[in-house]
């Protein structure tokens, strides 16, 4: 699952997801906001897209393509991680360290790229991130130990970056305020398809051509999405790049760091995204060597549970004042949680376990909308760096919790995890709640 994404593995994406902002000029946005937007935002039937309306129809579907890349990065190797472990003779906590090494990657990438893209626009920097991928991608096929494997999932997740921040900036650079949000909410709803369909696809190529397969695989999609990057319209023109020294472009950073919405909308989504991939770094374990299902069905589940996912991100617009999406889906989350807990203790059933990510999952959506629509609605004048500092977030905590779901008894392990998240995300929730309406309209 994934992402944003936005979404998130899938369910990063889907979220990710998946996976995967309300603005501060609109009353229904619902939190505080920088008040200095883009001088020229942009619509659909603009005349800087001579295309129009099927400019913008390839837009939606391009965005959608590169936040769906972020999940299939992590989501379609998933059902591979068992054959993986025995391929390269580790243990279950070093095997799924190459979904730690990704995000560390997937962080570091969107940290240099995000002030450069800035500066020098986002399709020069998307071109070379979908290249760098790919080299990382085919040298992973021949890797001869799991410690060269890991080094080769660095390479992409850095790769894999440009693409996964740069579907939550372009839209940041054309739209603000409801509109931004309808957009991204839409990226996040058809993206549940992405994630959904990941791990079913590698359950379904894992038998006949394994885990190196799917790399290869993976590798033809990046250089899909550099081909089809040629009808790309570049978003940020050169009179709203950044200027001054190269040195100077990380100072970007500071006044985002500093800016209380932005970093409590930022930490919202990256709790969440935790849980995110705590779920899918246990999953294949627990459904496959607990559960004892094949490949392809632990990816039909996983694909149709990344779908409560995209439900959540579309249901989440349906309120007004769109931090409060933030506040129920917490609430949601650490009750859905909690029983999923007492379920991975004591009950020790798949259909009870089932159960309760459902409610989980969707929470994720709800969230998910919020995170990233507030957050860059708040950073929008600096859009990369915004998306960089967003994407970061999720991932410190994914790279954290991923291995922790694989110490010890892994029922036990994962549901301490899912608890300690859900609680985080809850705490994060009520902070956005504490967040002025619209500090300049209301």
């Amino acid at each position: 699952m994934t992402t944003d994404k936005s979404a998130s593995p899938a369910h990063h994406s889907a979220a990710s997801a998946a996976s995967q902002a309300s603005t501060a000029a609109s009353a229904s946005a619902g939190t505080a906001t920088s008040g200095n937007p883009p001088s020229d935002r942009l619509s659909a039937g603009n005349q800087q897209y001579p295309d129009g309306r099927k400019y913008y129809i390839f837009l939606v579907a391009y965005l959608v393509l590169l936040s769906a890349f972020g999940s299939f990065v992590n989501d379609m190797y998933l059902p591979t991680l068992p054959e993986m472990r025995r391929y390269f003779h580790c243990s279950v906590p070093t095997v799924q360290l190459g979904l730690t090494t990704g995000m560390i990657g997937l962080a570091v990438g969107q940290l240099l790229l995000g002030p450069l893209s800035d500066r020098y626009g986002r399709k020069p920097v998307l071109m070379i991130s979908m290249g760098v991928f790919i080299i990382g991608a085919i040298a992973s096929v021949f890797s001869p130990t799991i410690h060269v494997f890991l080094g080769c999932r660095l390479v992409q997740g850095i790769g894999a970056s440009g693409g996964y921040f740069l579907a939550r900036t372009v839209p940041a650079d054309i739209y603000g305020g409801r509109p931004l949000a309808k957009m991204m909410a839409l990226i996040g709803a058809i993206n549940g398809f992405a994630p959904a369909s990941a791990p079913v696809l590698g359950g379904l190529l894992a038998k006949d051509i394994h885990w190196q397969g799917i790399f290869w695989v993976l590798a033809g999609f990046a250089a899909l999405l550099i081909v089809s990057g040629i009808f790309f319209h570049e978003s940020l023109p050169a009179n709203r790049r950044e200027g001054g020294p190269l040195r100077d472009m990380f100072r970007e950073y500071g006044p985002l760091l500093r800016n209380k919405a932005f970093m409590t909308h930022v930490m919202l989504k990256g709790a969440a995204l935790g849980l995110l991939f705590a779920y899918t770094s246990s999953a294949p374990f627990i459904m496959q060597e607990v559960y004892g299902f094949s490949e392809l069905k632990f990816g039909l589940f996983m694909g149709f549970n990344s779908l409560f996912a995209a439900a959540g991100a579309t249901f989440a617009l349906r309120f007004k004042v769109l931090k409060r999406a933030a506040w129920t889906g917490g609430w949601v989350m650490m009750l859905a949680t909690a029983v999923e807990s007492l379920a991975l203790f004591f009950v020790h059933d798949f259909w009870a376990y089932e159960a309760s990510l459902l409610p989980m999952i969707f929470s994720m959506g709800m969230i998910f909308t919020v995170g990233n629509t507030l957050a860059m609605n708040e950073g929008r004048t600096n859009a990369g760096a915004a998306s960089a500092i967003l994407g970061v977030g999720g991932y410190v905590f994914g790279a954290i919790v991923s291995p922790l779901v694989g110490l010890g008894n892994m029922l036990h392990s994962t549901a301490i995890v899912f608890l300690v998240m859900g609680a985080v995300t809850l705490l994060c929730s009520y902070g956005s709640r504490l967040l002025p309406a619209d500090l300049d309209r209301n």
